[in-house]
C-alpha cells in the first residue's frame, strides 16, 4: 500500500475532529455518547442476531439443508444454476458465514476457475444475506413487521442467483 493509501483515514479523523473542534463541540463527550447509543443497539439486535446464527446451525446439523436442496434440485435445471451450487444458493440468504464455508467448499472441490466455481463467485458479489440484513437493519430500530421487505428481498436474491449463472455462460461459457 502506499503512503497516500495508508493515511487516507487518519487524515479524514483529523478532519473530522478539527471541524468538531472549529465547531466547538466537545469531541470526547459526543465520542462517548456515541459509543453508548452503539452498545444500545447491540443491546436490541442481540436477541435477533444470536435466533438467526442457532437458526441455521440446527438447519445444517439436522440435514434440512440436504433436504431442501434435493427439493431445489429440479430448479437448477430449468434455471441453469448448477446443482452443486444449490447449498450455496439455500444458505447465502439466511448466513453471510454458511455461505463464505459453503463457498470455500465449493471453490476446493471444482477449483475457482471451474463454471461451478465461477458462478459462486459472481453469486457472493451479487447477493445479500438477506434475512441478516434485515434482522440486523430492522431490529436496530424496532421494526417489527417487515411487511413486503422479505419477499422483495429474496425475489432479488433469486434474481441475482440465475443472473449470474447466466453471466458465466455467456461470458466463459459452461
Amino acid at each position: 500500500m502506499n503512503f497516500a493509501g495508508a493515511a487516507v483515514l487518519p487524515l479524514i479523523i483529523v478532519l473530522i475532529t478539527g471541524f468538531a473542534v472549529f465547531k466547538n463541540v466537545k469531541v470526547f463527550d459526543s465520542f462517548l455518547e456515541g459509543a453508548k447509543e452503539g452498545l444500545i443497539t447491540v443491546k436490541n439486535i442481540l436477541p435477533s442476531v444470536v435466533g438467526l446464527v442457532v437458526a441455521v446451525g440446527m438447519l445444517k446439523a439436522s440435514g434440512g439443508l440436504d433436504t431442501i436442496v434435493k427439493i431445489l434440485t429440479p430448479l437448477s435445471k430449468i434455471t441453469g444454476i448448477p446443482e452443486e451450487i444449490m447449498p450455496l444458493t439455500v444458505l447465502n440468504p439466511i448466513s453471510g458465514g454458511g455461505a463464505l464455508s459453503m463457498y470455500e467448499l465449493i471453490l476446493k472441490d471444482y477449483g475457482p476457475d471451474s463454471f461451478q466455481g465461477r458462478v459462486a463467485s459472481v453469486m457472493m458479489g451479487a447477493t445479500e444475506t438477506t434475512f441478516y440484513a434485515i434482522t440486523v437493519y430492522y431490529g436496530s430500530v424496532g421494526i417489527k413487521k417487515t411487511r413486503h421487505t422479505v419477499l422483495a428481498a429474496l425475489a432479488a436474491d433469486f434474481t441475482s442467483f440465475i443472473a449470474s449463472a447466466w453471466a458465466v455462460r455467456l461470458f466463459f461459457g459452461s
